[in-house]
């Protein structure tokens, strides 16, 4: 167990968050009922009308209204979920610690354990799938499993020498991308079936991936790090975004709005597809994990400390405030 939490402060945790991203004890609330308000959410995914957001000791809910209301949902699991991703508005995966898996083949009312590997103390902490049911899970130590029949199945691979964690997957244009710990750029040109490690403009630890609708990257992570490539990851240009925050979690809210949230209630948007970023006062210290579009068309769901929170992002005309 001492394992695994080092592992979770190393995905996700850097200096003053090492409390928000640690394992506590459950609160004190009725026995029927948890409080989304009192639980680490680590991410959340749009289907459909619906939201659905994971974190820890496998707890699950789900919005039918865009975050205004959540209830619970069986998970099948205790072990910490740190990520999501759906094939269709039916079936989808969460991946987590244990290197736990669980799908659903209802819209993410019910839940059921496809694998867990406690044993390992190897963490899974992002996942990714296509509407063909191709996927790809990556975690601790280099973990990487593949499935092609929409998660009933994983093969484990080994596709790079390196033991670094693996933070996040994204796809643009048919390439595909892994980003993880000490800067770590994997690229694949066949559809997953063979990594390279790409250079990197950053030996810190990157934390997510965004594809942006003109077919840009973005990579993210440590101190307010933000990185835009239109090459497929060849070559990369720093974007100042006046932070030294950490950045956790973002999303592509619209071709018109991309948001990243992370440390202490950090919250960027970005009018011109992450060429340029402006601060957004989310009025709040909590630290956020993950970002998915809320009722409006600047609304956003940010899933972390404190389960969810909704905010309203004006779309920003360029240029950093």
């Amino acid at each position: 167990m001492n394992k695994l939490i080092g592992i979770l402060f190393t995905a996700f945790v850097v200096g003053a968050v090492v409390f928000a991203f640690s394992p506590r004890p459950d609160p004190q609330m009725p026995a029927t009922r948890v409080q989304i308000g009192h639980l680490l959410m680590l991410d959340v995914h749009s289907v459909g009308d619906r939201l659905v957001t994971v974190g820890e000791r496998g707890h699950v809910f789900v919005s039918d209204d865009r975050g205004a209301n959540w209830r619970q949902v069986p998970s099948s699991t205790t072990a910490t979920l740190t990520a999501v991703s759906f094939v269709d508005e039916a079936r989808g995966v969460a991946v987590g610690h244990d290197a736990v898996i669980i799908r659903t083949e209802d819209g993410g009312e019910n839940w059921i354990l496809v694998q867990t590997a406690p044993e390992d103390e190897e963490p899974l902490l992002a996942v990714r799938f296509d509407r063909r049911g191709h996927g790809f899970a990556v975690g601790a130590y280099g973990r990487f499993l593949e499935s092609h029949d929409g998660g009933l199945s994983w093969e484990e691979r080994d596709i790079s020498a390196s033991d670094l964690h693996l933070n996040a997957l994204a796809e643009v244009d048919g390439v595909m991308l892994i980003a993880g710990e000490a800067g770590t750029l994997l690229r694949s040109d066949d559809g997953g079936a063979t990594w390279n490690e790409i250079d990197s403009p950053y030996e810190g630890s990157f934390f997510g991936l965004l594809a942006t609708p003109d077919g840009g990257l973005l990579a993210f992570g440590m101190r307010g790090h933000v990185f835009r490539s239109d090459d497929g990851g060849y070559d990369w240009s720093e974007i100042d975004t006046g932070t030294h925050s950490a950045i956790f979690g973002g999303h592509i809210v619209s071709p018109e709005l991309v948001v990243l949230a992370g440390q202490n209630g950090l919250l960027l948007a970005s009018g011109d597809q992450g060429r340029s970023f402006v601060t957004i006062d989310a009025d709040t210290s909590r630290t956020f994990a993950a970002v998915a579009p809320g009722l409006g068309p600047g609304e956003v769901v940010l899933a972390g400390e404190e389960g969810v929170l909704r905010v309203d992002v004006a779309i920003p005309a360029g240029g950093r405030s």
